[in-house]
C-alpha cells in the first residue's frame, strides 16, 4: 500500500512494514541532512570570525578571500585567469 506523506511508489505493494521502514529511513535522511546544514552553517560563522580577525589585524579580507579562491585553482586555471584579467584591464586602459 501507497503513502502519501512518503512521495510515490514508496511503500507500493509492500505491506505495512515496508512502509514504516521508508518512514523510518526518510525521517532519518532528512535529520542527516538537518544536521549537516547545522554544521555547515557553525563552519561558516567560524570562517566569518577568522575573516574579521584578520581584518582586526590589519589584512584585508577581500585579498584574503581572493587569495583562497585562487589557492583552489590549478596553476593552469589560475594562469589563464590571470591573462583574461589583464587583457581585459589592458582593454579597459587600466594598464600600460
Amino acid at each position: 500500500m501507497s503513502d502519501p506523506d512518503i512521495g510515490p511508489g514508496a511503500g507500493h505493494n509492500s505491506g505495512e512494514g515496508h512502509t514504516q521502514v521508508a518512514k523510518d529511513q526518510l525521517k532519518a535522511i532528512i535529520e542527516r541532512i538537518e544536521r549537516l546544514e547545522e554544521e555547515k552553517k557553525a563552519t561558516s560563522d567560524d570562517i566569518r570570525n577568522v575573516y574579521a580577525e584578520a581584518k582586526g589585524n590589519g589584512f584585508d579580507a577581500k585579498a584574503l578571500r581572493a587569495i583562497v579562491r585562487m589557492r583552489k585553482q590549478d596553476a593552469d586555471e589560475r594562469r589563464e585567469g590571470e591573462e583574461i584579467l589583464e587583457t581585459y584591464m589592458h582593454a579597459l586602459g587600466m594598464l600600460p
